[in-house]
């Protein structure tokens, strides 16, 4: 069953999911990124920006497969575009179709109110379906 864990409020929701990212790279996990493709864009510009050290090999679905298959991390609108990955990270509103095949789910919500409502939404569609879910709440927590 999926692992899934909700990482709650989040400052500066893509700087969050950076160092998510880091750190599953870090740890020789494969992650997909599923979200909007404005978001999506926005997280690869940050991928590129948000450490002067550090290099996460990430490229979209809209790459040629031999870089996709390089690359520790895949940014996709639709979770039907990944292959086989370790961890999906959503930063979309809705529940992700197909997270079920995945060893683990993470979901990142932000401090606003629209990101909490939809969260509260995917959260109910989880619990209803028998997950047991884990939470963090980044505000009483550091992330690194």
């Amino acid at each position: 069953m999926t692992r899934i864990e909700f990482h709650f409020n989040a400052p500066e929701r893509l700087q969050y999911a950076c160092r998510l990212l880091r750190k599953a790279h870090g740890r020789s996990l494969r992650v997909g990124v599923v979200g909007a493709q404005a978001t999506l864009r926005q997280l690869d510009a940050a991928l590129w920006t948000f450490s002067a050290t550090d290099f996460l090999p990430h490229s979209t679905t809209a790459n040629p497969t031999d870089i996709q298959q390089a690359s520790a991390i895949l940014l996709s609108p639709s979770t039907t575009d990944l292959g086989t990955l370790d961890v999906l990270l959503n930063l979309g509103d809705d529940v992700p179709e197909g997270f079920e095949r995945f060893e683990r789910l993470i979901e990142i919500v932000a401090m606003d109110d629209h990101s909490r409502m939809c969260a509260r939404q995917r959260w109910k569609h989880y619990t209803a379906q028998g997950y047991d879910l884990l939470q963090h709440d980044l505000s009483k927590v550091s992330a690194s």
